[in-house]
């Protein structure tokens, strides 16, 4: 029996690994999209989507958007003369990391080859902590997305678009894996890029945190 598709958009953080391993353990293959878009952390990010697509025995593309990152200057994640922020996502700074319509673009193309390759769903990784900084992992961006799809693609094959962490913090998302065994180990979240996890950017104070509310050992290398 062939088994349902699932695309993802897929960075290779713990999210998005816990949601590649969520729709694997229900049953679906998977064809997971990396996007280069000029993150200063590409190299190791893109790295760790690599080996979990491998892990995971998933389909597993990485699409070039690199020329957009001088379209979007003003943010630490494409902007060299910004840098990336320290301490925790509640704080102002924070703001700095906000890629204007980051997955908007990346969903639309999860969207179109979900579409073309007649895939049941169209999965993102957007969960309730990230709900203060960012407006494209809201409630209200999931449902216009949805509305979007339908217009965008009508007549054609519309796939469900799933978000099954809307609603939940990175803690329960970190218990979430432990239950379900992602491979989150080999997972990068660190916006800085370097040798290992920095321990101080917002991504990892908030991975750090994850780990620690849910009484979970932490299995990352940080530098601090």
């Amino acid at each position: 029996m062939t088994k349902p598709l699932a695309v993802l958009s897929f960075s290779g953080g713990m999210d998005s690994t816990t949601l590649a391993a969520h729709y694997a353990a229900k049953g679906y293959d998977l064809l997971l999209l990396s996007f280069d878009y000029g993150q200063r952390h590409r190299r190791r990010e893109l790295e760790a989507a690599a080996g979990i697509a491998g892990y995971l025995g998933a389909e597993h593309h990485v699409v070039d958007l690199s020329s957009v990152a001088p379209l979007l200057p003003g943010t630490a994640l494409t902007d060299p003369d910004v840098d990336v922020p320290d301490g925790h996502y509640a704080e102002e700074s924070m703001k700095s990391t906000v890629v204007p319509n980051r997955n908007a673009i990346m969903a639309s193309i999860a969207l179109g080859a979900a579409s073309a390759r007649g895939a049941e769903l169209v999965g993102l990784g957007v969960h309730a902590g990230d709900h203060a900084v960012y407006p494209d992992c809201r409630p209200e961006f999931v449902d216009a997305l949805r509305e979007l799809a339908a217009v965008a693609l009508k007549g054609m094959h519309v796939p469900q678009i799933g978000t099954p962490f809307v609603g939940m913090t990175k803690m329960e998302i970190a218990a979430l894996a432990d239950r379900i065994g992602a491979p989150v180990a080999m997972s990068w979240s660190c916006y800085k890029g370097g040798a290992v996890h920095c321990g101080t950017c917002g991504t990892c104070t908030e991975r750090k945190e994850a780990f620690a509310d849910a009484q979970l050992t932490d299995p990352t290398e940080y530098a601090a």
